[in-house]
């Protein structure tokens, strides 16, 4: 059970942001000895879930399977779908379905507009919560002891100049989305892209998820995304926690 931990440790450092991995990359990310990764990713290597080409080793598409079992039968993801591609038509723009992952927001359902912008978000993608609409929704949904604990964890990168990374900034933020009930993230991920995001709740009136829509700054206006587009991912998003 030792080396299966070791092997999913491995397998989760390629959702970082990384592509490829060489055996000194992946033994640091998971903490592991250097022998250790390199076992585990030839044996990955030899289960056809990785391919080597001396120096990095990089994910096939049999890695797919690995999240497919999730995507294919969780409630969530599959419920939420066709509201997701409900509001994408309204909008013209992508949609997408976020949950809270200690500390990241990942993307567990996307409806994808005809045009392509660069979000950088697809299923399964984390975004860090300090910067992402979608994150801010699930942050507003902890405790403030649970919240104070988020915030005295580490450090939160600077994803841009307009990237708000001091607790009191994020802490103010996040406050706002339990007055406003909705998120923004203005060009804090990436310059030229703006999100915003609100809660799905459950029946309890938990906050189980967030949906976002994020466009071009210079096609969508801050106030327009205000205006325009949180009615109707509100309106989609209430209809998805009645069924939850």
């Amino acid at each position: 059970m030792a080396g299966l931990a070791k092997g999913l440790a491995v397998i989760e450092a390629f959702g970082d942001g990384s592509s490829q991995l060489t055996v000194a990359e992946a033994a640091r990310r998971t903490d592991v000895t250097r022998a250790a990764a390199r076992r585990c990713l030839l044996t990955l290597t030899d289960l056809g879930y990785l391919t080597h080409d001396g120096k990095f080793f990089r994910p096939t598409p049999r890695m797919l399977r690995l999240g497919g079992a999730y995507l294919d039968t969780a409630s969530l993801p599959v419920l939420a779908q066709p509201h997701l591609v409900a509001a994408r038509d309204e909008l013209g723009e992508s949609v997408s379905l976020a949950v809270w992952e200690e500390g990241w927001s990942v993307f567990v359902a996307r409806a994808e507009a005809e045009r392509i912008v660069s979000t950088g978000v697809r299923v399964g993608a984390r975004l860090p919560a300090h910067c992402s609409a979608t994150g801010r929704v699930l942050l507003a949904a902890l405790d403030d002891e649970e919240l104070a604990g988020y915030l005295a964890r580490g450090s939160r990168a600077r994803r841009t100049v307009r990237t708000l990374v001091a607790p009191e900034d994020i802490t103010a933020a996040v406050e706002a989305v339990r007055i406003d009930g909705h998120a923004t993230s203005d060009e804090e991920l990436e310059l030229g892209m703006r999100a915003v995001a609100v809660p799905v709740t459950d029946a309890r009136g938990r906050t189980v998820a967030a949906m976002s829509v994020s466009a071009s700054s210079a096609r969508v206006t801050a106030d327009e995304m205000h205006r325009d587009f949180v009615p109707v991912l509100a309106g989609h998003a209430a209809r998805l926690g009645r069924m939850l």
